[in-house]
């Protein structure tokens, strides 16, 4: 009886594989090709529009358009698309409206055209996680087998537009509930993010590969500036949730017709780019290179980014939030090897991941990711760098529909399985100690503000 337990089990399993090895390679290969037909589409409508000296000048009628489109057509379309991925799949079982799909497309090829600062991994994953709910209501999935489709739909997006299947399978199962990885969607997740890579190379898109080689020799100087570097990126990490926030407070104040709202945020906009500089719109991909070759890079480059992204996905603009991060990363990285006299390259590279790490709660995905883009010396010491990054922002997120999974200081109690924005740290400490003298002046600045939607 025992050993035909055993075999029924193990049959089950067999055939819980095969099943989930043909639908992830579905949703791959789905991804992979509605990936390629977004960036190609990004790329065109960039290039055409850079032929233009004053091209952010469309700025204010991108944002107005965009705006329009989304209030009208798609709502959950607004914002930086995994964001509005993750809600779904914590509120609705990964049910997502398939307008959302052709909207979020056009929408961010218009917003990033035009100057606008935001990435195109939120509207991958959103446009692949769109699809994947589609194919899920076609074959009449039940819910549990449309939240695991619509997960793939993540990863396979993250790992189509960056070029890193692992970190992007890695990225769909740790970016849900902060410090829990979902096993039972990782085989179908891989499956997903190999298969969505390969079709997207096969198509013709290419992807960032920098290996870093200049790693100085071990020393316990060197280590000691590394952990310093995490504090520092996760401080940054810190001030971009916190000043995306106060956008989302300012344009919330602004109580006037919405797309209107975008016309007056995308000239701000505008303006700034005249005052300090257009290389903080659209992707940013030069000033990324400039700092991963080692160039200089003006110091408050990274403060910049900040500012023009959250004027963007707060003001009407569509796009992600994972390349502005890797810019903020990069410039910061820059910053840091200046002050203490490091190579560039090699801290650039550093922040690259950490700010992901810290700002997405998401340190394995960003280690992962060092190796994929920077090659394996760096790793080592870009995943001490991501894990302190990760613990030095908090309990705190540019994803606010993340669920909270686990404490990460003892000193700090906060409910578990509650999402982030609606967390209330409350502080635990003993004595006279030196951490509860901190921790009493910390709790008279608790903020309680609340950035739930």
């Amino acid at each position: 009886m025992q050993m035909k337990r055993q075999f029924t089990e193990e049959v089950i399993l067999f055939v819980s594989i095969l099943k989930w090895f043909a639908l992830a390679t579905l949703i791959g290969a789905i991804v992979g090709v509605s990936t390629t037909f977004f960036l190609k589409a990004l790329s065109w409508g960039t290039s055409n529009a850079s032929e233009y000296k004053y091209y952010f000048l469309f700025l204010p009628i991108a944002f107005f358009l965009s705006v329009i489109l989304i209030k009208y057509l798609a709502p959950e379309a607004e914002g930086h698309g995994t964001e509005k991925v993750i809600e779904a799949i914590h509120k609705r079982s990964g049910k997502i409206n398939p307008l959302v799909v052709p909207v979020k497309l056009i929408a961010t090829v218009i917003t990033i055209s035009a100057g606008g600062s935001a990435g195109k991994e939120g509207p991958c994953a959103q446009i692949g996680s769109g699809l994947s709910s589609i194919f899920a209501d076609i074959f009449r999935f039940d819910d549990s087998d449309r939240k695991k489709l619509v997960i793939c739909g993540i990863s396979a997006g993250f790992a189509a537009v960056f070029g890193t299947p692992i970190a992007g399978a890695m990225f769909g199962i740790e970016v849900l509930v902060v410090g829990n990885i979902l096993y039972d969607v990782l085989l179908p997740s891989f499956i997903a993010g190999v298969t969505a890579y390969h079709i997207s190379t096969s198509l013709g898109i290419t992807y960032l590969y920098h290996p870093i080689n200049l790693i100085p020799v071990f020393s316990e100087m060197f280590i000691i500036k590394i952990v310093l570097s995490g504090i520092f990126f996760g401080i940054c990490s810190l001030l971009l949730v916190e000043l995306l926030k106060v956008g989302e407070n300012l344009s919330a104040r602004l109580k006037i017709w919405a797309p209107l709202k975008g016309f007056i945020g995308g000239s701000v906009l505008a303006c700034l780019a005249f005052i300090f500089s257009t290389q903080y719109l659209g992707l940013g991909l030069e000033t990324i290179e400039s700092a991963l070759e080692g160039k200089d890079i003006i110091w408050y480059a990274f403060i910049m980014k900040i500012i023009f992204t959250s004027i963007t996905l707060n003001f009407g603009g569509s796009g992600g939030i994972v390349t502005p991060i890797f810019f903020i990363g990069a410039t910061s990285g820059a910053l840091f090897a200046r002050i203490f006299n490091m190579d560039i390259a090699t801290i650039s590279a550093i922040g690259f991941v950490s700010l992901l790490a810290g700002a997405a709660n998401t340190p394995i995905a960003a280690s992962i990711m060092a190796v994929e883009l920077f090659g394996p010396k760096i790793a080592p010491y870009a995943a001490v760098a991501c894990v302190i990054s990760f613990l030095m922002t908090g309990h705190r997120s540019v994803y606010p529909s993340q669920l909270l999974g686990v404490l990460k200081s003892s000193s700090i109690h906060v409910e578990l399985g509650k999402e982030v924005c609606n967390l209330e740290p409350q502080f635990h400490h003993r004595g006279k100690s030196l951490i509860g003298i901190f921790l009493k002046i910390g709790q008279k600045f608790k903020n309680k503000d609340n950035n739930c939607k």
